[in-house]
């Protein structure tokens, strides 16, 4: 049987590496598609709560015993199983190092462990937020280590993940899917595997535009948030609400997105990813200036906050921060996922 019968009949096993925020959601998908599905991960805490049908992930509720039982779901830190698998799906950690550099040790690390057990007619995809090249210059090579040659022994692809914890509007089978891969064969088997499972599945034509795509989405947020966080500072000293601007440029129904300021930036991608785009510009000798003065603005934020607050203290209780108890309201870089945001609250989602 080809790959193709195999996941035309759910009878493709598939191996997701990395179970994390979109590694876990991702095998539930294709567990409910009726495909087996093995989960690999080097953290033991998560592999045992995992084994005891338990999702470790609190905006993940889904019981994973009946697949258990069934021999449809397991978990394991051996990447030896690599060789019992149709699709391997990448779902690592890419962050920056401390020079703000990209950091892309567990793709390489991942390449070289699952390097030896890989087949032929399998499709390997990454999902891990990237530069573009990635795939092609760094996984690649490293693959192909192993004697098989990608896109003629094996099938590659690249298809970002666009997951958002928490949110009830979109879930991981209704946020369309970009896939792109730089042969129509290989292209063309990781389309049919995620046409499978995700209800919208968007095709371009290979590796560097869908990892370029993944960057622009977040590049976009990070400066129209930096936009905003500087029209706050500029507003706030001219006595103007900055919510009140918002919300009457809001009025306007064409040509206008709101953004909304807060102290600074978290989570996974927003502050990390435009960071990739500005490393491999550096090869062509090209600055990524928006970028740069976008994570200077968002990243002055925290120390407005706090010179606002010392302010505060002055003015109004004649004391400094030093000795004072300040109470924080809101760490997470989400809400609770059980709030229920109303339309013309102020209190946008900027951390993600």
């Amino acid at each position: 049987m080809t790959l193709k019968e195999k996941i035309k009949s759910s009878n493709a096993v598939i191996g997701i590496i990395g179970l994390g925020y979109v590694g876990l959601p991702l095998s539930i998908v294709f567990l409910e598609k009726g495909f087996k599905v093995i989960g690999f991960d080097i953290d033991d805490s998560k592999l045992s709560t995992l084994k005891q049908g338990q999702s470790y992930l609190n905006h993940i509720s889904y019981d994973f015993m009946p697949a258990i039982k069934k021999n449809l779901f397991k978990t394991t830190s051996s990447f030896k199983q690599i060789s019992n698998v149709d699709v391997v799906i990448i779902c690592v950690p890419t962050p920056l190092d401390k020079f703000r550099n990209p950091d892309l040790s567990s793709i390489t690390k991942t390449a070289e462990s699952i390097k030896n057990y890989i087949k032929k007619d399998q499709l390997i995809v990454l999902e891990s937020s990237t530069y573009p090249g990635t795939t092609n210059e760094i996984l690649s090579p490293i693959l192909e280590d192993s004697g098989l040659k990608a896109h003629k022994d094996f099938y590659l692809a690249y298809s970002p993940e666009r997951e958002d914890p928490g949110n009830k509007n979109f879930e991981t089978t209704t946020i369309p899917k970009l896939v792109g891969a730089d042969t129509k064969k290989s292209r063309n088997h990781a389309v049919q595997l995620y046409n499978s499972v995700i209800d919208d599945v968007f095709e371009v034509s290979g590796t560097k535009v869908a990892e370029a795509a993944k960057l622009t989405e977040n590049i976009f947020r990070s400066v129209n948030i930096a936009l905003v966080n500087e029209l706050k500072v500029i507003f706030d000293a001219m006595g103007i609400d900055v919510w009140e601007v918002i919300r009457a440029a809001s009025s306007k129904p064409f040509g206008y997105m709101p953004f909304f300021p807060g102290p600074g930036l978290g989570g996974h991608c927003i502050p990390v990813d435009p960071f990739y785009l500005t490393y491999k510009s550096k090869e062509f000798n090209l600055q990524t200036k928006f970028i740069e003065l976008a994570a200077e603005i968002n990243t002055f934020m925290p120390e407005y906050v706090l010179k606002k607050t010392n302010d505060a203290l002055n003015v109004y209780k004649k004391k400094s921060i030093n000795g004072s108890n300040i109470l924080i309201i809101g760490l997470a870089y989400k809400r609770y996922r059980g709030y229920e945001r109303k339309p013309d609250s102020a209190h946008n989602e900027i951390f993600d």
